[in-house]
């Protein structure tokens, strides 16, 4: 048996949700957070949060992050053309915060150490880490998106992420790290 295709008439571009649904739609997909870093021309590090961050590609190993494209981070990744992706853990709550306001000092404020395969910030105390060449950028709205070959990366396996959903922050219990997928 075959199911039967019926072709819609386009009648003109349908309008966009309002901005509280949306918010409300893609604040339900729980997300973790991340940290993503670079240096900047002089070579001063650089870094913001992203909770827009996904796999893209086994091969090459790409992965994808969303940033605004009014951040002075995403000039600085670009102008470098390499960036890092920490992945925080369940008690980086205020790291998290501290990388989303506008502060000057952030790395002042964490421990991070330059990465050995591209020499970008990694911080300490995450779940897991990514370092980037930057392979491509796509204008998205009001945002870019940046499309990162992965060149090095590691993970903490006895750490739990932190994630994010419906506006707030939220934590994995243990318990449930360890339950297999239902298929």
């Amino acid at each position: 048996m075959t199911a039967e295709v019926q072709e819609m008439p386009v009648t003109g571009v349908l309008p966009s949700v309002d901005l509280q649904t949306f918010r409300q739609v893609m604040g339900s997909f729980a997300s973790g957070i991340t940290i993503v870093t670079t240096l900047d021309d002089e070579g001063q590090p650089r870094g913001l949060t992203c909770s827009a961050f996904c796999s893209v590609s086994v091969d090459p190993p790409l992965l994808l992050n969303s940033v605004a494209s009014r951040s002075g981070t995403l000039e600085a990744i670009t102008a470098r053309g390499r960036f890092a992706v920490n992945m925080l853990g369940s008690q980086g709550q205020a790291v998290s915060q501290l990388f989303a306001s506008g502060a000057r000092d952030k790395f002042e404020r964490v421990r991070w150490e330059p990465g050995t395969a591209s020499g970008m910030p990694l911080l300490r105390g995450t779940v897991a880490y990514a370092e980037c060449e930057l392979e491509r950028t796509v204008p998205a709205g009001d945002h870019v998106l940046l499309l990162g070959r992965v060149v090095g990366g590691g993970t903490e396996q006895d750490r739990l992420p932190l994630t994010y959903w419906r506006g707030g922050y939220a934590r994995l219990l243990q318990s449930a790290a360890r339950k297999p997928v239902p298929a």
